[in-house]
């Protein structure tokens, strides 16, 4: 077996590391909701959003007033605690996300983990000269569509994203190894991309859980699925050390096995059923 590299962990942003979808979170805080739906559908989605900060530019909504809505974006203490910590263990940790820059990169900054991620591929999201929030999506689909015949949205495909971080990966010397986590329909194309010796952990009882289920053939990747917040922690980490221990002794030339069951890392009963019970909302 080749010697194996570096761990990459690349996470999924809304219902992942955040305990919400963060377009919704940002609209339903700022009483847009009902607008929003009006207008959803007549457009697509992030054409949409860019439409909603104009409007509540216009009704005198200020970025600060986006930034304090998004400084309370619900995230749960373990989740903070197992970014760090992954990151501690010598993990490159980056996000693959169909939010938008600015979300991301605000409420990261606000809990002091932005430090912590080598690379944010996400939908373009930035302030422009007139104070106003601009979004805009990752892929042009106005210009050309993707491609790919997965159930991802028309302005991003997560496997070509996953495919070229594969590719930069492919340049290093050792084999690294990828943990993708993820919850949404989005997720199931770059759960496919994943090879032997890579991981996906799939958030149990959302639809990308539900894709992998009826598709399990398909995943070459060891699943390993988790509910809440103490999951998250526990799977990843346990996983990371797990991993981490295989390494050394296969770099060592121990051919111990390296893949077990992800089984082994399931909690208790009763607990996979709490999906993220215990939300930290942390006051600006």
């Amino acid at each position: 077996m080749a010697a194996l590299g570096r761990i990459v962990v690349i996470f999924d942003f809304d219902k992942t590391i955040i305990d919400c979808d963060s377009d919704n979170w940002v609209l339903d805080e700022l009483g847009a909701t009902e607008l929003f739906n009006q207008l959803l559908p007549t457009m697509p989605w992030n054409s949409l959003m860019d439409q909603m900060m104009k409007e509540l530019h216009s009704q005198g909504t200020k970025i600060d007033d986006i930034v304090a809505v998004l400084k309370i974006t619900p995230i749960h203490p373990r989740i903070i605690q197992a970014i760090k910590s992954a990151h501690a263990l010598g993990c490159d940790l980056k996000i693959v996300s169909d939010a938008n820059m600015f979300f991301i990169e605000t409420i990261l900054e606000h809990h002091g983990l932005r430090e912590y991620f080598s690379e944010i591929n996400t939908n373009p999201g930035f302030v422009d000269a007139e104070g106003r929030l601009r979004i805009f999506p990752h892929h042009d689909f106005t210009k050309s569509p993707h491609g790919c015949d997965n159930p991802c949205p028309p302005n991003m495909c997560k496997g070509i994203v996953i495919e070229r971080i594969q590719a930069s990966l492919t340049m290093e010397e050792k084999k690294p190894i990828i943990i993708y986590l993820g919850d949404g329909m989005g997720d199931f194309c770059p759960s496919l991309k994943l090879g032997d010796g890579d991981y996906v952990m799939p958030r149990k009882n959302f639809p990308v859980w539900d894709l992998i289920c009826k598709n399990r053939r398909l995943i070459r990747a060891e699943v390993c699925e988790w509910s809440n917040g103490e999951e998250f922690e526990h799977v990843l980490l346990q996983l990371v050390s797990r991993i981490s221990i295989a390494k050394n002794n296969i770099n060592a030339g121990n051919t111990a096995q390296l893949y077990s069951d992800c089984k082994l890392q399931t909690l208790m009963p009763g607990a996979a059923s709490e999906a993220f019970s215990q939300t930290l909302s942390v006051p600006h």
